[in-house]
């Protein structure tokens, strides 16, 4: 993205296509991504690659810290069972179910290299999931919950994918060593999520009479959180989301109720340019990543992505209908664990929560910061293969599901 007039003319059109889905109420992802591939495909356009260490440095800690702020702590507590079922558990359990499926469809898909392509997509991404549901008044609970878990599963995803890399150039994988890795990542953002948290509130409490200066300080502690998170080796995305619940509590308590709109303001800008980029970027990559692909193969690869966004699904259904009943018995019964009421799930909710399930641009990043090479100078085995997959289930996801949730919760409400 050296070109920063091609930036801005990008940012032009998402404001102006932004007000246009709003008036033929479609999502204005699915607009953002269409028109992404449509600008890919000019000719004159020179390539706009994404990078990585962009977007988990400057998209990645704002839209983490926003949506962290803003979602309720008590319903968060409350669904902190379905939340780590499906940040966890059902990260693991999903890039093991897609590289199974990679490495029986894909000639040359060695299971390590399956691993990698499940790892990719094994998370749910925050950025899709939230924006596809905005606006669709879905329960409390139900956006808690998605928003929970696009939160913490980025942390999962990142360890699956780092040992299924490592597998690839010749590390051997010991469970209890990536086990204890996981833990020490998690525990070790949320003990810098939460100190930080403390320090800015200590100095928000000092400054809380200076509105710029205020609002200053909560702009640039994501971003100073996440990098302090990931200089330490542990996770950044946990960070920046302790950060984001602590300093929610302290706003609660603490700052005047003109601050919070004019903080509030200014935020929302950002996040919609933010969001806005996001979506034609992914859009973007689909004419780029084309260019690397045999044309014998294309029809081929995009039906494994379709199968792979179909065994992905269905896993999820059924883990959420799972849960539905798990939870329901455990609260019948009353035993190891206290469930709440409140904590239940009716059909309804499980199955928006099963169609919720967007990849977006975590999985992109991941995949084109694949290393070019081996550690013996020897090309990464099936890069673009697994680039290109990744990208097309990707949209699949975001246009599938996109297009159809709105009517899903539809219907359900017409029912009712």
């Amino acid at each position: 993205m050296e070109n920063y007039s091609i930036v801005i003319f990008i940012l032009a059109i998402m404001i102006g296509l932004s007000a246009v889905a709003d008036k033929i109420k479609l999502p204005y992802p699915i607009i953002l991504i269409a028109a992404g591939i449509a600008i890919g495909f000019i000719p004159t356009l020179p390539d706009i690659e994404i990078n990585p260490e962009i977007i988990f440095l400057i998209f990645l800690p704002p839209l983490l810290y926003d949506a962290a702020f803003n979602i309720s702590f008590a319903e968060f507590r409350t669904n902190m069972n379905t939340i780590s079922t499906l940040a966890i558990t059902l990260v693991f359990l999903t890039a093991t179910a897609i590289a199974i499926a990679a490495h029986y469809l894909i000639d040359g898909m060695t299971w390590p290299l399956s691993f990698v392509l499940g790892s990719i997509l094994s998370a749910t991404d925050a950025v899709a999931a939230m924006s596809i549901t905005k606006g669709l008044g879905l329960s409390k609970k139900t956006n808690t919950i998605l928003e929970g878990e696009s939160l913490l599963n980025d942390a999962s995803a990142l360890v699956a994918y780092r040992f299924a890399v490592a597998a690839v150039t010749g590390t051997a994988f010991v469970f209890w060593k990536a086990s204890l890795e996981f833990v020490i990542l998690m525990v070790g953002g949320f003990l810098v999520g939460f100190i930080l948290a403390k320090i800015l509130a200590a100095i928000l409490e000092r400054v809380k009479g200076n509105t710029l200066v205020t609002i200053s300080f909560m702009l640039l502690m994501p971003f100073v959180t996440y990098q302090v998170a990931e200089e330490l080796h542990v996770s950044g995305v946990i960070a920046v989301v302790m950060l984001g619940l602590g300093i929610s509590r302290f706003s609660n308590k603490i700052f005047p109720e003109v601050l919070k709109k004019e903080s509030k303001s200014i935020w929302d800008i950002i996040i919609f340019l933010l969001n806005g980029l996001i979506f034609i970027l992914i859009g973007l990559q689909f004419p780029y990543v084309i260019k690397n692909i045999d044309e014998s193969q294309l029809l081929p690869f995009i039906g494994y992505a379709f199968i792979i966004t179909i065994v992905a699904l269905l896993l999820r259904m059924a883990r959420v209908f799972l849960q539905q009943f798990s939870l329901k018995k455990d609260f019948q019964s009353n035993r190891k664990r206290k469930i709440s009421e409140q904590a239940l799930l009716d059909f309804k909710s499980s199955l928006i929560i099963s169609w919720s399930g967007m990849r977006g641009i975590v999985s992109l990043a991941i995949a084109i910061g694949l290393p070019m090479t081996l550690a013996d100078g020897s090309p990464f085995p099936q890069r673009n293969t697994i680039i290109f997959i990744s990208v097309v289930v990707v949209l699949f996801t975001l246009i599938g599901q996109g297009l159809t949730l709105p009517w899903i919760v539809k219907k359900l409400r017409s029912d009712e």
